[in-house]
């Protein structure tokens, strides 16, 4: 389907003669055949009646008829054993919320094509740059290409805006998945990356589906060493409803997202153009091995521009090594202040072998990729020939990774990027674009071996009480404080120590002013009277904590089980300290969590404090982690907050559980 000898076109409107015309501007050299009851030809076209009278099976059918006629259509071509369909119309599953039937017809749809590949329903087809072949109703930027990157997206109107990108990006295939009622957007890239002209794949996300052909992309990409980078969507409330409007994809969270895709090894990025951009560096250099860079200018202010910029990111400027001062020294002479960003002045502008020379000195081991900003100016450019033939020597001397970015994307004209990007040199256009790409493409990394735990439907759940909760987690593992539970008037005057006093019943016991803490055994019956509860939990008080950790799981329908591990105690939500993992995890993946969370920095000892026991917070994450897996039909949420990390003990001094 994806690369058709022969086209036919179903359907007589202006979306259908658009399709042909626009197949034989691009060069499409096959039969093209149009389907219409009544007319006599689409297009220039000679039309056939309906599907049965075509010379034989069309590898590729752009359907454009109404909702209700697709399904019949389809079923017609699935008995033709044609090669595949894109299936135009709206109002399937995307329409649910408006019309209960649009979701049953999306079914027979499927039903009809019976495993022949469909594109859609609500979608515009793809575009094949490779071999001249496309189904598309729409203008389009893509020209002929000998090699390129795939764009994959469910919106058809961003893959239209994507082809017309004027950022010297070869762009292979583009391919709208809409609906994903039967092909989905994991299982088209799986067929890009069967395609040795394809060097990168660009993936705009609405929502993952199945979990599983994921993985089987992530493991196929690395393995043919084509690199990933995904724009995954549904951040926002908003962008989680719209999502579900118009694809009918659940979104899910946006932390189980973020943790899926680093679990696959796929970087983000936040914004088209960062998606071009690290498409482009994909394509024209590849993964980069770190996060090292170099950057080089004739402006102080560029230079403490593009410094204060990486800031946001996790990229680094490392100082200058002996060899690259002394190759810098010698091409820009004393009066030049050596360091990493360098403004190198004018001194030796419009010589291009000393620019060379200059450049070529931020290059060499330990820099992953070194910046050349240069903004050509939209009056006479011609000043800065020079610039461009610099950059393509140190690429063409060195053979390091080497960019020339704009500080703004309209000072980069078209010719130029072009011509810097047939000699191997990235024309970035925009610092921040340049800066977002080269940290995605500095992010990607194998793809984790095991499987996730696979999401649940959702399931009405009572929440057991902490005591009941703790016990169900003891038996895995986790240790919990000693503790009773008592009626208010109690006798206490055995008890030695401090204690905490909690009403039994509350999910945010906090919150409910339940929780009384170094309560003396004497003052136990006067505090649970003003808690106001029957019952109270009685407990030991955890007296040597160095660092309070908030360890939750929740079922992510979309995504799996998420393992939210942070800052725990009553400054949870303020802090906002959290690192996510999804399950099954391991004790390495855990470590390497708390290590990314401000707070790691008490459990490590702080200012002299006694350091935690890490092994024993890491077993007991674990055993909350094996009480899931074995209870995973049943179980929507577990949470521990606080768990207290002493210099000995990890402590589970409060639990939730939230089960069918």
């Amino acid at each position: 389907m994806l690369r058709p000898r022969s086209i036919a076109v179903v359907g007589g409107g202006a979306w259908c003669a658009s399709v042909i015309a626009q197949a034989e501007a691009f060069g499409f050299d096959g039969p093209i055949w149009p389907v219409h009851p009544k007319a006599v030809e689409v297009a220039g076209h000679g039309a056939f009646p309906c599907i049965e009278d075509l010379p034989y099976a069309p590898d590729a059918t752009f359907i454009g008829v109404n909702r209700h006629a697709t399904v019949e259509v389809v079923s017609a071509l699935a008995i033709l054993n044609a090669g595949g369909a894109v299936c135009f119309a709206s109002g399937f599953s995307e329409a649910q919320a408006e019309d209960d039937t649009s979701g049953d017809l999306q079914e027979q749809l499927v039903q009809a094509a019976d495993g022949m590949p469909i594109l859609g329903p609500n979608c515009y087809g793809f575009i094949n740059a490779l071999d001249q072949a496309l189904l598309w109703p729409d203008q389009h930027g893509c020209e002929t290409v000998a090699s390129g990157v795939a764009i994959l997206t469910q919106s058809s109107n961003i893959a239209i805006n994507l082809t017309m990108q004027q950022r010297a990006l070869p762009i292979a295939y583009a391919v709208t998945c809409g609906n994903m009622a039967q092909t989905s957007q994991a299982a088209l890239a799986m067929a890009m990356l069967d395609d040795a002209r394809v060097t990168a794949i660009g993936l705009h996300i609405e929502g993952f589906g199945d979990l599983r052909e994921w993985e089987a992309l992530a493991a196929k990409a690395w393995a043919k060493n084509v690199p990933l980078v995904a724009l995954k969507v549904g951040a926002s409330e908003q962008a989680q409803q719209a999502t579900v409007s118009h694809t009918a994809s659940l979104a899910g969270s946006d932390a189980g997202a973020q943790t899926f895709l680093d679990r696959l090894g796929i970087p983000r990025v936040d914004a088209l153009p960062d998606l071009l951009e690290t498409l482009k560096l994909f394509h024209l250099h590849g993964p980069l091995t770190g996060r090292n860079i170099a950057s080089i200018s004739c402006s102080g202010g560029e230079a403490s521009l593009i410094a204060d910029m990486a800031l946001a990111t996790d990229l680094h400027f490392p100082e200058l090594n002996e060899t690259q001062k002394s190759q810098l020294r010698e091409a820009l002479g004393p009066m030049v202040a050596l360091a990493n960003p360098l403004d190198y002045h004018t001194y030796i502008w419009r010589d291009a072998d000393a620019m060379a020379r200059a450049w070529g000195g931020m290059t060499g081991d330990g820099i992953d990729m070194t910046l050349s900003i240069v903004d050509y100016p939209l009056t006479d450019p011609s000043d800065w020939t020079c610039a461009t033939e610099a950059a393509l020597a140190v690429h063409a001397n060195t053979g390091a990774a080497f960019g020339v970015v704009a500080t703004l994307p309209e000072l980069m004209p078209g010719e130029v990027a072009e011509m810097l990007a047939q000699g191997g040199v990235v024309p970035f256009l925009g610092l921040r674009e340049a800066l977002s790409a080269i940290a995605a493409a500095s992010g990607i990394s194998a793809p984790h071996p095991t499987p996730v735990a696979l999401p649940r439907s959702p399931v009405d759940s009572t929440l057991m009480t902490e005591a009941e909760a703790k016990v169900a987690l003891t038996a895995y593992g986790v240790e919990t404080p000693e503790y009773r539970i008592q009626n208010v008037q109690t006798d206490n005057s055995s008890l030695k120590g401090l204690f905490a006093v909690k009403g039994v019943g509350f999910a945010h016991k906090t919150e409910a002013g339940a929780v009384h803490l170094n309560i003396a055994p004497e003052d136990i019956s006067r505090v649970a009277a003003d808690i106001g509860t029957d019952t109270v939990l009685i407990e030991e008080m955890i007296t040597d904590g160095v660092a309070e950790l908030l360890v939750g799981v929740t079922c992510d329908p979309a995504h799996g089980f998420v393992l939210t591990l942070g800052a725990g105690g009553v400054m949870t939500e303020l802090m906002r300290d959290t690192a996510s993992l999804l399950l099954p995890t391991t004790a390495d993946d855990i470590d390497s969590a708390l290590t990314k969370l401000r707070c790691n920095a008490l459990l490590q000892g702080y200012r002299g404090q006694p350091a935690a026991d890490r092994t024993a917070v890491i077993n007991a994450i674990l055993a909350v982690q094996a009480y899931i897996l074995a209870h995973i039909d049943t179980v929507s949420e577990v949470e521990i907050n606080p768990l207290i990390c002493t210099p000995t003990r990890a402590v589970a001094v409060d639990a939730l559980i939230r089960k069918a």
